[in-house]
Formats: structure tokens, sequence, C-alpha cells
């Protein structure tokens, strides 16, 4: 790789875990979430002798999504919190340079499958723990890389995407899926929008165990001045666009389900419905059968549905599913399955027409994915991982810079708002939903935007420290 004088090398780096409660529980497929642990990294870098600059990046750890397993809870949490600190200890001595995006791509590729390997190996008789996983634990390396590149250059990380700052096409690390695409020549600020939009349009998320009814209020639902009924947050937020959760288990309740927010939604000014499986369904049919059904029985709910998100498993190279009968009806988007653009194109070949992404599995590989995908034809969304704090923000960021199918999905405000209350008195824009958006233009400055030194928030001490 030719070097330029804009590269950079990693000296050193931090991890710090916070723990956060929800104040409503949200259902992940089979499992209820109602703590996570967020981990947030702070990254030095070096470009030219004595000129450093540091970096910070956040993602919370979600077991439930990120390993649906029989396992405890408590293992998997252990597990990822484990490897982490691992990835930690081996970011500072890896030793390449170049621009963020390049030295993260090689550490993926040279030495995190090698981390994972040796950690299953230590768990002899186990489940091992899942790729997906691993990619959560190091995405906030990732993105503190990202940060760190632009705050040493004093610019948007997301100005950076070029040949000015880059030494490496994108043919140098996709391969298109037939002669009639190159990317020769192309960067992924060529996949980008020429501005970033500075208002999003929002999704919230409908939850497994949300109360649609006031009936369903118990004496456990939190009085904390937040809305706890659908119809109550889309008054309260003057929102257009729900993302439904659904069991991909039983077809009888997605069905009613979709029905019942389905109405709701057209009584109270919704324009879009998405409906998400979350990796249950073992075929085709089960989605194919439920969509007809509403598309005969409630087709005005059904023509609101702009997509529908990851019904099948994970594993795409074990589940090789022919989803052509479930995309002929809606946009399908692959969600857990696009670990990487290599994913994007097996899906493609399945019959799946959209990738969401998520910074939680890189901001690297998400933009990999996104350049990938558009070139092909695909359509994107940006999805969430229920991100607090610092997470907002690359999450936000990246939905603004591309030309998504519908705005982006954002909830921490449902799920945990407190949580980022000292983030939200220097961005009150993007921690709350005001007419359906957020509003972004409180981002700014080099890097990530984040305004750290604005931020009034206290740190535990660290739990790794490498240099």
């Amino acid at each position: 790789m030719n070097s330029k004088p804009t590269d950079i090398r990693v000296i050193g780096s931090e991890l710090y875990f916070l723990p956060i409660k929800t104040r409503v529980p949200l259902k992940f497929g089979s499992e209820t979430l109602t703590e996570v642990t967020c981990a947030r990294v702070r990254v030095w870098v070096e470009a030219a002798p004595g000129q450093t600059a540091e970096g910070w990046g956040e993602t919370p750890l979600s077991v439930q999504w990120v390993w649906p397993s029989q396992l405890s809870h408590d293992e998997r949490g252990h597990a990822l919190q484990e490897f982490c600190q691992r990835v930690s200890e081996s970011f500072a001595p890896f030793d390449a340079a170049g621009h963020s995006f390049e030295i993260s791509h090689l550490f993926q590729e040279q030495v995190l499958p090698s981390l994972l390997r040796h950690l299953n190996q230590q768990r002899p008789g186990r489940e091992p723990m899942p790729w997906l996983a691993a990619l959560v634990c190091y995405s906030s390396f990732d993105l503190a890389l990202h940060d760190a590149y632009g705050q040493i250059h004093q610019c948007p990380v997301f100005e950076t995407y070029n040949a000015r700052f880059m030494s490496r096409d994108l043919a140098s690390f996709l391969t298109p899926a037939g002669p009639d695409v190159s990317f020769a020549g192309k960067y992924p600020q060529d996949f980008l929008l020429p501005r970033r939009r500075d208002r999003l349009t929002t999704w919230h998320l409908v939850g497994g165990l949300d109360p649609l009814e006031y009936f369903e209020l118990t004496s456990h639902s939190p009085d904390d001045g937040y809305p706890l009924l659908l119809q109550d947050w889309i008054k309260a937020d003057e929102l257009k666009c729900l993302k439904i959760k659904l069991r991909g288990t039983d077809s009888a309740w997605d069905y009613e389900r979709l029905v019942k927010v389905g109405r709701i939604g057209l009584a109270n000014g919704v324009e879009w419905l998405s409906a998400d499986f979350n990796c249950t369904v073992q075929a085709p049919e089960y989605v194919v059968e439920i969509l007809d059904r509403l598309q005969q029985e409630h087709p005005p709910i059904y023509g609101q549905i702009l997509y529908v998100e990851q019904p099948f498993p994970y594993e795409l190279e074990n589940h090789r599913i022919d989803v052509h009968g479930v995309s002929a009806r809606k946009k399908l988007f692959l969600d857990e399955s696009a670990h990487n653009w290599q994913c994007v194109r097996l899906g493609r070949e399945l019959g799946w027409t959209g990738v969401a992404l998520k910074t939680c599995k890189t901001l690297t590989g998400a933009l990999l994915s996104a350049c990938w995908g558009k070139a092909h034809g695909l359509s994107l969304m940006v999805q969430d991982l229920t991100n607090p704090m610092l997470a907002q923000i690359p999450h936000l960021l990246l939905a603004a810079h591309l030309d998504t199918l519908m705005g982006v999905e954002t909830n921490c405000m449902q799920f945990y708002p407190e949580a980022s209350r000292p983030e939200a008195q220097i961005h009150p824009g993007i921690y709350q939903r005001r007419h359906g958006q957020v509003d972004l233009s409180s981002i700014g400055g080099p890097g990530f935007g984040y305004r750290l030194p604005e931020i009034n928030r206290s740190l535990p001490s660290p739990v790794a420290r490498s240099v």
C-alpha cells in the first residue's frame, strides 16, 4: 500500500464499560433486553512524529442481538467483555499505517479472526461466540479510529473517504458481481450524498412487549413522564414510520400484531410500516402467507409496509434460502446476516433486495456494504442497536450521508432516554424526535463532531489500557 503524508498509526487505546438499564423491556426474537453494557473506547493515533490526536467510539454490547442462545445472559456478556479487552490488548501493537478505513480493514482481516478463534479455543465444550459478536466488540475501536483520523486532520471524517486521503480505491476491497460494475478509481465518497442531511425521518420501534392499549399497562409500567402507549408516542413525536418487532414462530400472533399496530398507525397519521422478524423464520412461506393474507384482508395496512427485515437465520452460508417469493411482494432487507459485503453479495443472489447498515458492525464494514449494495441496485437503510450516548452520533451521521430508503431507525429515546442526558445537553436534536425527525445540526467539528469537551460526563476507571 502506497504511503501518504496523511497516514496515521495507532499508538494506544483505552477501554471503558458503561452499564445501562432500560425503562421498559425490549424484546429481541425469543429474548428480552432489560440492561446493556456499552463499550466506550479511546484511541490515540500519530501522524508525523509528535503529531498525535485521540478519538472516541462507543457501541452497546447487546448480548441478545449479537448472540441468540440458550446460554445464560451473564456467560455471554462476560465473553463479550473479555473479547473487548483482548481487542484492546492487540489494537495498539498492530503495526499498520494508512487511513483509518484501511487500518481497520486490515485489523478485521488479519487479527480479529484469530482473536475470536483463541477465545473460543479457551471455552472447550461451550458454544462458540459468533462472528457478529466479535464485530460488535471491535466496532468501538473502529469508530474511535475513524474519529481520531478526523481529529488529527481537523476535518469531519466523512470528508476523508476519497483519493486525497486514501491510498487504495474500492477495487482493492470489493469485487463486483459482474462486468457491468467497476470499483476501479472509486472511493467511498463516490457513493455518499454530496452534502450531509441535517434532518432525518425517524423510525419508531414497536417492541414485542410494548403495550398498545390501556388495559395492557401494569403496576410495573414506569411513571417517568415519557410515553408508554404507541398512540402517545406517535402524537408526542409526530411519528410517521413504525418498525414492528414480530416473533417469527407464531404466525397468528404476528399477523394480529401487524393488524393492531397498523390500525393504530392509520388512525394517527403514520405513513409507513416495516416488519422485523428477527431471524426466527425458517421458511419463506411463513412470511408470504402473512403478507398475502394482509393484502387480502387489510390492503391499506399492506400498502404501508415499506419493507420486511431479516426474517431468516443469521448465517447465510449455512442457510441458503431462496427468498425471491418474499422480495417479489416487499423489499427484503438483510440485517444480522449482513456481516460484510460478501454476505450482501450472497444475499443478492438469493433474492434479498436491500441491506440494513449498522455502525455496530463497524463503520468500515458498513461503508463497504453500502458501496457494494448501491453499485448493484440494492436499497439501503441504517438501523439502530438502541444506540445511546456517543454511539448515537456516528449512527446518525452514517444515515445522514447515505441515500437511504426512508430516514433512519433510532430508539434510544424510547428505552433509556436518561442515559444520554449529558450528551443531550449539547445535542438536543439527536436524542429526541420532533415532527417525526431527528436534527443533526448541533454535530460539528473534526472527526464525528462529538464536541466532547462540552459534554459533562464522568467515566468510570478504564478496564484496559494498551500503549
